[in-house]
């Protein structure tokens, strides 16, 4: 376990840079002394920071980085599947830099990352030894993430005195895979005096291993349908040629999103589908019964109903290799030099065993589609169907991933005189992830499907006329194989040189000054576009060892079928050649081209200055930045090559004044500038393009802009602080984030001809900076620590915070050229309004114990692809997790641990809404179940 502080940093007595900071590093061996730590760290640093340390040498809270944050107030956790928590979100945003101990490092990693920051969930627990979380920023540290700095810090030899040997062992399982994993670590490290100074020598290294399943249900898109009583084809249209006449058609049950789109649709010969209604925006259609679209002129009224329904039983095996390696040597007490090395690993097998079925226009309806589904009461929403005839298929889609990062520093450290010391650090960075993806579809068309979209509690229910049949590989037919490889690369050469100045006991207490230069590349690899290959053969004639079936899916959760047969995603990867041959195709697979380098040379400057007069406090600073991004691109398809060259340059002030009520009472205001950075795979011009997978007439893609900009924010802070007790703080926090030039999508309808898929026509979204947003809120905590308990009650305390964010941007809307034609309000995606956090805390004679809770309100996940889906904003209901974890020291170098993770096994659930329409009860959209995790652990330390 480790600490979490939940109050506000105090303003610095003494102020130093990041670089130069030396806060005293205490190794703590409990529960309250580790909140103390973190307690301290906070009050002892200039900006507003957030501090977790570890309780002892491998010992972090939960299993990786971002796990430990979210009990962080103001840090919301948006993704919480395949076994872990993964995405941060920091006072409402996404954009986080990354640092090492105070570097920033990155992480090869698919779009749309692609190498901008760490993945922090890549690095194990084990090797940790502070977290730090800056929300606020100086002129001295690094430009770029709206949101925040995290710095992670990893231990080095000096820290400990003479030899130190420590080893840690836990086994974990996952409740829905029931796998026992090893999370294993080891930590040598020894210190010698050398003349007047010391050497030091540390090494640290780290195994884990999670098997993991999600098992979720969704409820398909929203398209709308002509009622059975709009009567006969509106003025003389019928149906094209294009029209798939296998199909049973019936002009009383037309399918708009089939007009609109193109294919089977109702158009006079040679004109274009004319275009209905907006497909993809927030507003969406009307629900209200007796709702009308209106087609040359006249009126006709619609249901709304989904297109599909389809669920996926994913199996996961991630296993992450990580190490440190640090020397260092203090000749006298006025130099230091450190090399440190670090490595972080990634390897992980998925089989995406996906189930997945039409349920709307493709069957037959009979000669009475009126009597063939139910409403929501007071809706033209379709709860209930029965369809004759649907077409479905299941997909085993396999993926196989690694990364490899290295990352080798070399710092210096010089007290020059008295007044000046001076610091210098030069590290280099090299990252790679490869990944390989492989599916194979099977088809059928059974007698019949009834299907309620919300059979309770959001989860869809659904059977066959007979469910047996999906065992059967007799049943099945082998469609389609996709394909699909990449490779990201990235590298990095950074120089950063550090300087601070003790001016006096005057106005002005210290000058800081550094200069950092860092030239950065990343480079994205893919193959050509290549047609999906279809067998057409029957799925029994496949080697035994290439179908599989799963069982008791979902848990009883739902009334759902729970087995099917499937193509083995697992035999895929073991066999690739070996299919592809059955498919008549490359045995060696897509091959890659490199499709774009983008190189970021960037300089940078900064001075900063300290005043104290009375009992007011203050830092100010300036930081210039420059930035050279030479661009080249190449046409996956064509070949084509081309090049693109784009500068910019900031000067980015900063401010905080702290004010000292009372010795124990702060106030603090803090004013800042920071930039995001477009991400790389945002500025490569190609397109990444996939065919017509269920055939709506048009396939999908998406690509770069090399015009982006940096997006731009303004922050204020006003904090407030009291440290009523010992080992005790309340804070209060209001903040304001504007920002301009939020990068967001725009899609229009194209004609790519050549792709060798099986369609030219693409609806394909774009990046560009046409948003401007507000967020805003409070944050208040507390960490209580009381003296005055008795007996067996000395050593509880509490701690916890509350976050309220109101957050607005402005979205453009489009038409199908692209073209913006006006724009909507939104949320900023991925915030909740509110959320907040409490654990309850014990330590006493030996005995480490926590119990925390974290919950976050309902939020904005994400839109749709803005294909045909009405509407397409996605939200997440409400989050919660219990979390447990105890300790026990049974002598002072061993002792064992529990964990228990997602106690209360909630799960995960998103629902459709615009404006004051949708919600869970009637759009309901994905379910996906949450596995509680357990782990038993020792530690030994030497």
């Amino acid at each position: 376990m480790a600490a979490l502080s939940l109050s506000m940093s105090a303003f610095a007595q003494q102020t130093t840079t990041p670089q130069t900071t030396e806060l005293e590093e205490v190794i703590v061996s409990g529960v309250r002394e580790s909140l103390v730590q973190g307690l301290e760290n906070k009050r002892n640093s200039t900006q507003v920071v957030e501090s977790i340390v570890a309780e002892d040498i491998g010992k972090l809270p939960d299993n990786n980085v971002v796990e430990a944050l979210q009990r962080i107030s103001g840090i919301q956790i948006t993704d919480r599947n395949s076994g872990e928590a993964e995405g941060i979100v920091i006072r409402g945003l996404n954009d986080v830099t990354t640092t090492w101990n105070g570097r920033n490092v990155f992480t090869a990693s698919p779009p749309p990352a692609s190498a901008r920051g760490l993945a922090l969930q890549d690095i194990p627990a084990n090797l940790i030894s502070k977290i730090d979380v800056y929300k606020t920023r100086a002129a001295d540290q690094l430009e770029t993430g709206l949101a925040g700095q995290i710095d992670v810090s990893t231990r080095r030899p000096l820290d400990f005195d003479g030899l130190e040997l420590s080893l840690n062992a836990r086994a974990t399982t996952q409740e829905q895979r029931e796998d026992i994993d090893p999370n294993l670590s080891v930590l040598v490290a020894n210190t010698w005096d050398v003349g007047e100074g010391r050497f030091g020598v540390l090494a640290n290294a780290s195994y884990s291993r999670v098997r993991y399943r999600d098992q979720s249900v969704t409820a398909g898109a929203l398209v709308p349908f002509l009622t059975a009583n709009a009567g006969a084809q509106p003025n003389g249209y019928g149906a094209a040629d294009n029209c798939d006449h296998t199909r049973p058609y019936n002009p009383n049950w037309v399918p708009l999103e089939r007009i609109f789109n193109g294919d089977c649709r109702l158009t006079h010969p040679g004109e274009d589908p004319p275009q209905f209604w907006q497909p993809g925006t927030d507003t969406g259609l009307p629900t209200a019964p007796g709702s009308t679209i209106t087609m040359d002129g006249t009126p006709y009224e619609y249901y709304l109903g989904r297109d599909a329904l389809f669920a996926s039983d994913f199996e996961g095996d991630r296993e992450r290799p990580a190490a440190t390696v640090a020397v260092q040597w203090a000749p006298n007490d006025t130099s230091e030099y450190t090399f440190e090395a670090f490595y972080q690993g990634y390897r992980e097998e998925t089989f995406n065993n996906l189930h997945f079925t039409f349920a709307d226009w493709w069957g037959s309806l009979g000669s009475d589609p009126g009597s063939t589904f139910t409403l929501y009461p007071g809706t033209n929403l379709i709860k209930t169907r029965l369809v004759g005839d649907p077409f479905g298929f299941n997909s085993g889609d396999a993926t196989k991933s690694d990364t490899d990062t290295f990352v080798y520093a070399l710092n210096g450290k010089w007290q020059l005189s008295d007044k000046f010391s001076l610091s210098a650090d030069l590290s280099l960075q090299d990252s790679e992830y490869n990944t390989r993806f492989i599916a194979v579809r099977t088809e059928r068309v059974p007698g019949g499907i009834a299907v309620d979209f919300n059979a309770g509690n959001g989860i869809p229910s659904w059977h066959f006329d007979n469910d047996a049949e999906m065992l059967d590989p007799n049943d099945w037919t082998v469609g389609a194989l996709f394909q699909n490889r990449g490779r990201q690369k990235g590298g990095a050469e950074t120089l950063q040189i550090d300087g601070d100045y003790q001016l006096g006991d005057g106005v002005f207490r210290l000058l800081s000054f550094g200069v950092r230069y860092d030239d950065r590349s990343a480079e994205s690899f893919s193959p050509r576009p290549t047609p999906e290959p279809f067998l057409g053969r029957n799925m029994s004639t496949l080697p035994s060892g290439m179908i599989t079936t799963n069982s008791g899916f979902f848990d009883g959760e739902g009334d759902i079928p729970t087995a099917w047969a499937v193509v083995n995603g697992y035999y895929l990867l073991d066999h690739a050649a070996d299919v592809r041959t059955l498919y008549g195709v490359d045995p060696a697979g897509p091959q890659l081209l490199r499709a774009f380098e983008v190189k970021e040379r960037t300089a940078s400057a900064y001075v900063q200055t300290d005043i104290e007069v009375g009992k007011l406090q203050g830092q100010f600073g300036l930081r210039y930045v420059s930035v050279d991004t030479p661009m080249q691109f190449t046409n996956v398809i064509t070949g084509e090559r081309s090049a693109a060259k784009k500068s910019d340059s900031e000067l980015l002030p900063s401010l905080t004044l702290r004010y000292a009520v009372t010795d124990d009472v702060n106030v603090r205001f803090n004013y800042g500038e920071t930039l995001r950075r477009p991400n790389f795979f945002d500025l490569n011009s190609n397109f990444a393009l996939t065919g017509d997978l269920t055939q709506v007439g048009y396939g999908s893609g998406s690509g770069g802009n090399p015009d982006l900009e940096a997006a731009t924010s303004k922050n204020y802070d006003l904090t407030g602080e009291w440290y009523f007790a010992t080992d005790s703080a309340v804070y209060a926090t209001l903040f304001r984030r504007d920002i301009d030039g939020l990068v967001v999508p725009l899609t229009r309808r194209i004609t790519i001809p050549n792709t060798g898929l099986n369609t030219d026509s693409f609806v394909v979204t774009q990046p560009v900076n046409a948003s401007d947003g507000t967020l805003e809120g409070i944050e208040l905590g507390f960490v209580y620590f009381p003296d005055y308990l008795p007996g067996l009650l000395q050593g509880l305390g509490l701690t916890g915070s509350f976050t309220k964010l109101d957050s607005e941007q402005t979205v453009p809307l489009t038409n199908s050229a692209g073209e913006i034609v006006g724009e909507e309000k939104s949320e900023f995606f991925g915030v909740s309004d509110t959320s907040y956090n409490i654990t309850l805390a014990y330590d006493r004679a030996g005995l480490g114990a926590r119990l925390s809770y974290v919950w976050r309100d309902d939020f904005k996940n994400n839109n749709e692809a803005r294909l045909f889906a009405n509407p397409i904003g996605i939200w997440r209901k409400s989050e919660a997790s219990l979390d447990l974890q105890l300790s026990y020291n049974i002598t002072d170098d061993l002792a064992v641990s529990f964990d228990a993770v997602n106690l209360t096994e909630e799960m995960q659930q998103a629902y459709y809404a615009f404006g004051s329409a949708g919600g869970p009860d009637t759009m309901n959209f994905q379910n996906l179940l949450l596995s509680r995790s357990y782990a038993i652990g020792v530690r030994w330390r030497l």
